[in-house]
């Protein structure tokens, strides 16, 4: 069973420049994906896919390898995960390279350790997946949401205006960390959810958006909670 770990990280960023080495609590915070999946031991191979000679230096820097550059095609703003990993396996495929299983990994998701990597990988083999991704619940629940018409506030279920919040079922969102994928499944539907897709459940502190520099700076909070909490526990 062969694994390939793919960390897609272009040059482009608008909103937050340089967002995929920008600096993390000292590093730069690609740093954490790469080592995360280097540490794992579960991968043959751990890449950076990008088109910036800059990312390029700093993957090398840490372990990564870059065999290839990106196009310029899925470099822009429009490109999706699944063209990326899709361009990257067929350039694989033709250095007559191959793999079973593929974890395309964020390049910004300082929370993934390799301990997330290899459980989650437990689960997708255990319960042959053909997907797999950890979720984590909602804070609030959904169907008490509401939507704002003409200026005035209504539910958007208004079926669940008067029910307990305790009565109503969970429901979870993508953390946005790592997608694990059996190869020849996913070049047969390209798409990272399919009908037998499965989940790892996360906490909200093991999991953060970083879309703006807020975001950014309660993430590195997060991350300083949960290095404080590890250091109690040994």
């Amino acid at each position: 069973m062969s694994n390939l770990a793919i960390i897609p990280a272009r040059g482009g960023s608008k909103r937050i420049p340089k967002k995929n080495i920008k600096p993390f609590l000292g590093k730069p915070i690609i740093a954490y994906s790469i080592e995360a999946a280097l540490k794992s031991e579960i991968f043959d191979e751990v890449m950076v896919s990008t088109d910036d000679p800059e990312i390029v230096k700093i993957a090398l820097q840490y372990g990564a390898k870059v065999p290839f550059l990106r196009s310029s095609e899925n470099a822009n703003d429009y490109a999706v995960l699944a063209d990326v990993i899709i361009e990257v396996l067929n350039q694989y495929t033709a250095l007559d390279k191959h793999y079973n299983n593929v974890c395309c990994l964020l390049p910004t998701a300082p929370f993934v350790t390799s301990y997330k990597l290899k459980k989650a990988y437990s689960v997708f083999k255990d319960k042959n997946y053909d997907s797999l991704f950890p979720v984590l619940e909602y804070s609030f629940p959904i169907q008490r949401s509401l939507k704002i018409e003409d200026n005035k506030v209504k539910m958007v279920w208004e079926e669940h205006l008067n029910t307990r919040s305790q009565d109503l079922e969970s429901r979870y969102h993508d953390s946005g960390q790592f997608y694990w994928v059996k190869r020849n499944n996913f070049l047969e539907e390209k798409k990272l959810f399919t009908s037998n897709t499965g989940s790892y459940i996360i906490s909200h502190l093991e999991a953060q958006d970083i879309d703006n520099d807020v975001d950014w700076k309660l993430a590195e909070m997060k991350y300083k909670i949960l290095l404080d909490e590890e250091n109690n526990n040994l």
